[in-house]
Order: structure tokens, then C-alpha cells, then sequence
């Protein structure tokens, strides 16, 4: 389909087919178009909820175009948000992962620059001093020797070169907040997504039903794409659907300044750093066991999420999520 086809259908509150949307991907992928039509197709797609028929065509062009990798033989679980939420919170998916990885689980993260926030995980494992590759040899050993792997999506998605400028410039949340989870080039077979709204956590509950992987999507009531401990939190997994308080965590429940990441790319570092030692305040560090607890249990389906509680709690407070993270750093070579 050319430019006009394309956003006079959108706009007219059309939805693309699945094969419509994979076209227009690929054609944005391949640099079919140029940065205003780019951005016109974005901010229109953007307007509206995107149906299930797109988001799978969108999400399957992607990864067809993506760099592949041979973590696929992994039994890895990727733990992330959509971002967008408004809420600028510190980086608490980034941290959980490590502590799954401290609790003996592989962890396979896919990650970004901050768009939508101040940081994402890219900036805080950058600054850290993790070396970006999309080397398979290098993740299967990190995967291997501790746990967890980084997936910088610029290297693995070289087609979205064409969009990121035009979305770091919008600066507000897109298609790409959507698609970002979804489109992880290690293909995990496990998943925890937290999302900005329940209408988007209804389409990746079944969107995530379809791929037949153990999955949890989570959306805290009062916006946080994240299980905040700030509001109940309406939860999806294989297992169906219920809404938890912080009390089916044994965690209390917090402030939302208490999840605040700061202002700057060195105040959110400067808290992941406190919070990964141990040294985080008592509502940081349980925003990061309540969601470490979560991705423990997409393994873990036998055991309550209070037993997954403990062990996240052990894993961050003994020092284990810390020692794995030195270890890595001080293996990029």
C-alpha cells in the first residue's frame, strides 16, 4: 500500500488486517517513506487503540526484520513495561530482572533509551559500563555464566533507525510503546509485560495467549505499567484474571512519590545503584521484590506468590542480585 492509501484508511477510523499492517511495517522498516510520512502514520496509529489483527502484523514485521539470535533455545523470560505511563519511575523492570537472574532464573532483557521517561534501561546499563552487542557468542555466555543478557533494541532492530529520531523528538508515547514487549529477538518463552492501560492489557493477555508461552500482564489501577504496590493491580496469566492489593505480596502499600526516578539520567542511576546494594529505601526495594516476585512465578508456577516473595527478598537482600551484577560488568571485554 502507498503513504496516501495508508493514512487516509487510518484516519478514517479504518483498521488495518493483519497483512495491511505487516506491509506498512515493512514499508517504514525498509525506509519506503520519508520522516513526515513516518511521523503521520505514527501520531495517526497512535490516536487510536490499535486492534489485535494490527498489533500482530505490526509486531510480525518487526521481528521478521529484527537481527535473529541463538537465545532462542533458551528457556529465558524477558520483564519489562510498555513505558508511557506519565509516572517517571525509577528503573524497576531493569532491577527485578537482576534479581530473578540472582535467584538462578535466565533472563533474556530487551531494552531502549528512555523515550517516554527520563531513563530507560539502556541508559542505566550503559552508564554501568554494559557493552551493547548483538553478538549471540557474548549473550549465550552471559546467559550462561550469569543468568541474564542485554538486548539493546537499536542493534537488533537496525530497520526502526527510521522512526527513532522522529520518536525521541515526540517525546510521547506511540506504537512503539505497544510493540516494544513484544518484539524481543530472543523470543522468550517466558513473560512479564506491565502495560498503561487495561484496555492494552486485555489485547496483550490475548495477543500472549496465542504464542502458548507462560505470561503475566500487569496494570496497577492508578496507571503504573508496573505492579506499583500504589493501587490494586489487575493482573492476566495463563491462569486467567484477578486484581491483587499489596497484601497478596506481604508488602505494603506505598506512596507514589516513593517510585519516583528522579530528574535526571544520574538520579535514576544513582537509585539503581542504592537500590540493587540493598541501600534503596524500604518502598524501593519493595516495588522490585513484588515485580522480581512476579517473573519467578512465570517459572515457578507450583509455588505461591508469597514463596516467590522470599526468594526475591533473599536475593536482593543477601547480596546476590548485587554480586551478579559486578560479575557481569567486570566481564565485558
Amino acid at each position: 500500500m502507498n503513504f496516501k492509501n495508508n493514512i487516509e484508511k487510518i484516519m478514517s477510523g479504518y483498521h488495518l488486517t493483519s497483512p495491511e499492517a505487516y506491509a506498512l511495517m515493512s514499508d517504514i522498516g525498509e525506509g519506503n517513506f520519508n520522516d513526515a510520512q513516518n511521523t503521520a502514520l505514527i501520531i495517526a496509529l497512535s490516536s487510536r487503540d490499535l486492534a489485535l489483527d494490527e498489533v500482530v502484523g505490526l509486531r510480525k514485521a518487526l521481528l521478521d526484520l529484527s537481527v535473529p539470535t541463538t537465545l532462542t533455545s533458551y528457556t529465558t523470560i524477558d520483564l519489562c513495561g510498555t513505558g508511557g505511563d506519565s509516572k517517571n519511575t525509577f528503573n524497576i523492570s531493569t532491577l527485578a530482572s537482576f534479581v530473578v537472574a540472582a535467584s538462578g532464573y535466565k533472563v533474556a532483557k530487551h531494552g531502549n533509551y528512555g523515550v517516554s521517561s527520563v531513563s530507560g534501561s539502556s541508559n542505566v546499563l550503559e552508564k554501568l559500563g554494559y557493552q551493547f552487542s548483538a553478538d549471540s557468542s557474548k549473550l549465550e555466555r552471559e546467559i550462561n555464566e550469569h543468568n541474564i543478557c542485554f538486548l539493546h533494541a537499536p542493534l537488533f532492530h537496525p530497520a526502526l533507525k527510521n522512526v527513532s529520531g522522529i520518536r525521541k523528538q515526540l517525546g510521547i508515547r506511540t506504537i512503539f510503546n505497544t510493540l516494544g514487549p513484544l518484539v524481543n529477538p530472543a523470543r522468550t518463552q517466558k513473560q512479564f509485560v506491565g502495560v498503561y492501560n487495561l484496555k492494552l492489557a486485555r489485547l496483550y493477555h490475548y495477543l500472549l495467549q496465542l504464542d502458548q508461552k507462560d505470561y503475566v500482564v500487569a496494570h496497577s489501577l492508578d496507571g503504573y505499567d508496573e505492579v506499583s504496590l500504589t493501587a490494586d493491580v489487575q493482573y492476566y496469566s495463563t491462569k486467567g484474571e484477578e486484581r491483587l492489593s499489596a497484601n497478596d505480596f506481604g508488602l505494603p502499600t506505598l506512596t507514589q512519590e516513593s517510585l519516583h526516578g528522579g530528574e535526571t539520567i544520574d538520579d535514576a542511576f544513582d537509585i539503581f545503584l542504592k537500590v540493587i546494594n540493598n541501600e534503596g529505601t524500604e518502598a524501593q526495594k519493595s516495588a522490585v521484590i513484588a515485580n522480581a516476585a512476579v517473573g519467578i512465578q512465570c517459572f515457578e508456577k507450583e509455588k505461591s506468590l508469597l514463596e516467590c516473595v522470599d526468594i526475591a527478598k533473599n536475593a536482593l537482600e543477601s547480596g546476590k542480585a548485587s554480586r551478579l551484577l559486578k560479575n557481569l560488568i567486570q566481564n565485558q571485554n
